[in-house]
């Protein structure tokens, strides 16, 4: 029996509008020696039927079904299934180009390499954009060691990944996957993406980045969770994901550049889901990162994505900002608190204090900068978002947070939280 190459592991959990296109997109791939093992994540709908009739029509399929305890724990089973020598994983919602594991396959081959990286493609609302690896080429062990890790989760510039956390566009060896994968605690279901990704790094003595986009990432408005209704278990599964980090990650890294990388990712991670705006029990608001701006100020959101739909939604409950303008490229219809969604064509200088980016990667934030002063737009009126590390440190130490990530289980309920 011919052994191999490549196991695919799909997890699936209430999917079933997207699943078919999903695995349709995998079963005519031009490389055909892999597995599909789609698993069953306790898919309420008629996904576990959908997954059933695939596997009756083709041999390569390989059908789990379990009870859903997270989507680490789909990945879990996959692998423990897996027979291939290499692992790719693709969210059952997406799809993948016909050479998608023919390119990844020739990489890891011609280059020896222990995991590669490739670009995607982001499809939201019918528009597709292009996301490119910041840099691309080989690596050695040395340059991981030197270059890599110490810039992967934060390099430098808020809040910026060198490598990506996401594992949808990456090709790992089954080998070295499994030696800690299966270990990561079932808890952490916030950020697991970045828990495999970042750990795989430590164990990589070989890496292979390339620009060429070969997966299809679908973003769907009605996955993006627009309210945060218990804080403080946002808070303990993003310490989960921190503590965990640290602890694999510190013997490759000093501790000053470990506290840094890990504290602006979290930090990052705290103001995407909290729409920024920090407020007590009472509804005060306590932390504001938006510079320069204050309450009532008239204020523009550009972004209908996580973070633009998360300013919106904090800000009905808040009524810290006078939101006069919803905007976003990416023009479809949504309405959060009145607000409705339009063109960047939408709006006058006169009509607006400020404009806040939502967006934590700088790079995203320059590129709509760019644009949006090309059409107009008064560039001193575009707000940035504050990191100064002293404020991001204290913030950190009102929520809770332990110099080492953990949970301060005696916070005060006085303390801050999200809303």
């Amino acid at each position: 029996m011919k052994e191999v190459e490549i196991s695919v592991i799909v997890p699936i959990h209430n999917i079933e509008p997207y699943l078919p296109k999903c695995i349709d997109s995998l079963l005519v791939q031009s490389f055909t020696n892999f597995e599909l093992i789609l698993v069953d994540n306790g898919s309420p709908d008629n996904c576990p039927e959908i997954c059933d009739r695939y596997a009756s029509t083709d041999d390569r399929i390989k059908v789990i079904h379990k009870v859903n305890e997270g989507l680490l724990s789909a990945r879990k089973a996959g692998l423990e299934k897996a027979q291939g020598k290499y692992i790719a994983y693709v969210d059952g919602d997406d799809w993948v180009d016909i050479f998608y594991l023919d390119t990844l396959y020739k990489m890891a081959k011609a280059n020896d390499s222990d995991m590669v990286v490739t670009g995607h493609f982001r499809e939201f609302d019918g528009k597709i954009e292009t996301i490119k690896p910041l840099f691309t080429g080989n690596f050695d062990q040395s340059d991981i060691e030197s270059s890599i890790l110490p810039n992967a989760i934060y390099n430098g510039r808020f809040c910026e990944h060198n490598i990506s956390t996401y594992v949808w566009n990456k090709l790992f060896k089954r080998e070295l996957l499994i030696t800690y994968v299966l270990d990561i605690p079932n808890d952490i279901i916030m950020g697991e993406d970045a828990a495999i990704t970042y750990t795989y790094l430590t164990l990589s003595k070989r890496i292979t980045i390339c620009d060429i986009p070969i997966y299809y990432y679908r973003q769907r408005p009605d996955s993006i969770v627009k309210s945060i209704e218990d804080p403080e278990m946002e808070y303990r599964r993003l310490s989960l994901l921190l503590v965990f980090l640290r602890e694999r990650l510190s013997p490759y890294l000093s501790e000053e550049n470990l506290k840094s990388q890990l504290t602006y990712y979290l930090y990052s991670l705290i103001l995407v889901r909290s729409g920024g705006l920090i407020a007590n029990n009472s509804n005060n608001t306590v932390f504001n990162p938006f510079l320069g701006t204050e309450k009532k100020s008239r204020i523009v959101v550009y972004s209908s994505g996580s973070f633009g739909q998360h300013i919106l939604s904090t800000n009905a409950r808040l009524k810290f900002f006078q939101i006069v303008r919803w905007i976003d490229i990416d023009f479809h219809s949504m309405t959060i608190d009145g607000n409705s969604v339009q063109p960047i064509g939408a709006i006058d200088n006169n009509e607006f204090d400020f404009l806040i980016i939502g967006t934590t990667n700088p790079t995203y934030y320059e590129q709509i900068k760019s644009n949006l002063e090309l059409v107009g737009i008064n560039a001193n009126k575009i707000v940035q978002i504050g990191h100064d590390e002293t404020e991001v440190l204290k913030l950190l130490d009102n929520l809770g947070f332990n110099s080492d990530f953990s949970r301060n289980l005696n916070v005060s309920s006085k303390r801050t939280e999200i809303i």
